[in-house]
């Protein structure tokens, strides 16, 4: 059996206990605490880093309009306000993942085309879409409506494609924050608005939207600056399927001369976002070949970034010019952007 520790043990034991506990405090009061300067910062204070990196799709042609895929990063110049750039961050994007809008138009003026435009939109889908990849629908012609939202699923975004009636008689399942009925009959700058406020604008990487239409647009509340805008601040690349029923405006008297901007409204919209119009004819197959031109481009796309040397936090508008050093090219990409206000 152990025996009970001695007298003296004890007293050695507290002895030890109190000089340890008088050298801390020693330290603390002396040379051990640290001064004010050296104090760690509290634990809720946060070292804030801004750097606005600006990033730019590109396709290059060469000039016969075939698409240039080799191009390396020492090629390519960059200027902001006409101030060179210093291009920091250079890849090929060619599996680079998507976000894609279909827009398409449900006015009475796509009557005859839409059946085709269905057809090949689903086609597309299926050709450029990888699993990482996703896309929504939208119709629009008296209304604006999501038909489905944000989904990889195939079987879903076909679904949606083929409930689009003209005239806004096809209602998907899935409730969107688009506007109800308003004025006149084909909302295409409140459909791009629409879409890129509401469903872009938290989407990263490259966001691209397609529009099914001829360009006309009767009644919507936003002008084509205000929905331009809306897409270069959620950094969206436009491009538009350009598909006229020639027969349905020259049966009304309007023919597609002077009375006509739908051709102009499309390239403005697509070329100051760096995306551009393709432009279909009557003939068989020309719907297809759109697609299939659209689907190579945008695998065969260059992306740029820089910090740019105007820090100034702004909102101001800020140009871009993008060439490539040497060779007869032609550079396609957006045409500017919106400085960052905070």
């Amino acid at each position: 059996m152990m025996r009970p520790p001695s007298h003296a043990y004890l007293r050695n034991c507290v002895f030890i206990l109190f000089a340890t506990l008088g050298f801390g405090l020693w330290l603390l009061a002396g040379r051990g605490a640290a001064s004010p300067q050296e104090q760690p910062p509290a634990p809720d204070t946060t070292l804030k880093v801004s750097t606005n990196v600006v990033n730019v799709y590109a396709a290059v042609r060469d000039k016969r309009g075939r698409l240039i895929p080799d191009l390396n990063q020492q090629d390519f110049t960059l200027a902001e306000d006409n101030v060179p750039q210093q291009i920091r961050y250079f890849a090929r994007e060619t599996d680079t993942p998507l976000t894609i809008g279909l827009l398409i138009d449900t006015s009475v003026s796509q009557g005859t085309v839409l059946p085709i435009e269905q057809q090949e939109a689903k086609a597309f889908l299926r050709e450029v879409m990888r699993p990482k990849d996703l896309a929504f629908v939208v119709h629009f012609d008296l209304e604006v409506e999501l038909l489905r939202d944000l989904t990889a699923n195939q079987k879903l975004l076909a679904s949606a494609i083929d409930e689009v009636v003209i005239n806004g008689g096809g209602r998907g399942p899935l409730p969107g924050p688009m506007p109800g009925p308003g004025i006149g009959g084909t909302h295409l700058f409140d459909a791009v608005y629409l879409a890129a406020n509401d469903l872009m604008k938290n989407e990263i990487g490259r966001k691209v939207l397609i529009l099914l239409t001829d360009g006309g647009d009767q009644g919507s509340r936003m002008k084509l600056n205000e929905a331009l805008e809306a897409a270069q601040k959620t950094d969206i690349i436009i491009y538009s399927v350009d598909i006229v029923d020639r027969e349905f405006y020259f049966g009304r008297g309007r023919g597609l001369g002077l009375g006509f901007s739908g051709d102009a409204v499309l390239k403005k919209l697509s070329e100051e976002s760096g995306g551009r119009v393709l432009r279909v004819s009557n003939k068989a197959g020309a719907t297809a070949l759109a697609f299939e031109e659209l689907a190579r481009e945008l695998r065969t796309q260059y992306s740029l970034g820089y910090t740019p040397t105007n820090e100034k936090r702004d909102g101001s508008f800020r140009k871009i010019r993008v060439q490539v050093q040497s060779g007869d090219y032609k550079v396609q990409a957006r045409r500017g952007y919106y400085a960052p206000t905070t």
